[in-house]
């Protein structure tokens, strides 16, 4: 049976949610990292992804310059670097430098990778929409890349900042 509450109460069942980590290149040259939780594939065909940015986002001005980004799927034991990312503005502080997290070179796009991300998509942004506060981007995916000795993805499993590794095996 179910019994209507408002959404603020009833959303919380989304978790465990998954994790992403965008990296978009700034026009000086430094890459601006933000975490998020809002992302989905779109299409097999061509491979599409799209992912939300809050408007009031430092980051949401990157992306739009940029017109290319890089969607990594951390690894659980990138906690400490994803809720750095997602809780520091890049408008002011230089995130990557400041974490230990090892990047490198993308193969089509201007941006990194993020060397023990369990997989990273290289992405053009092919489009945006406003939907109230936040805006999506769709990204055609380009490259894709994997770690095979990365452990488990993260996914944050509730209210606040905690984030658990669930390791599974695929085949």
């Amino acid at each position: 049976m179910q019994i209507e509450t408002p959404f603020t109460k009833a959303i919380v069942k989304k978790y465990p949610e998954q994790v992403v980590i965008v990296l978009a290149k700034e026009h000086s040259g430094r890459v601006n990292p933000i975490t998020i939780g809002w992302t989905m594939l779109t299409s097999h065909e061509p491979p599409m992804m799209a992912f939300s940015v809050g408007v009031t986002r430092y980051s949401l001005d990157v992306l739009r310059e940029a017109k290319e980004c890089v969607i990594a799927y951390p690894s659980e034991n990138q906690a400490e670097a994803a809720l750095f990312f997602g809780t520091r503005s890049g408008r002011d502080t230089d995130k990557l430098a400041l974490s230990d997290v090892r990047t490198a070179p993308a193969s089509l796009v201007d941006c990194v990778l993020m060397d023990d991300a369990v997989a990273n998509f290289e992405g053009r942004i092919t489009g945006e929409i406003k939907t109230g506060d936040h805006v999506i981007f769709a990204c055609e995916i380009v490259a894709a890349h994997v770690n095979p000795d990365a452990p488990g993805r993260l996914y944050t499993v509730g209210t606040g900042y905690r984030m658990s590794g669930i390791s599974v095996k695929n085949q």
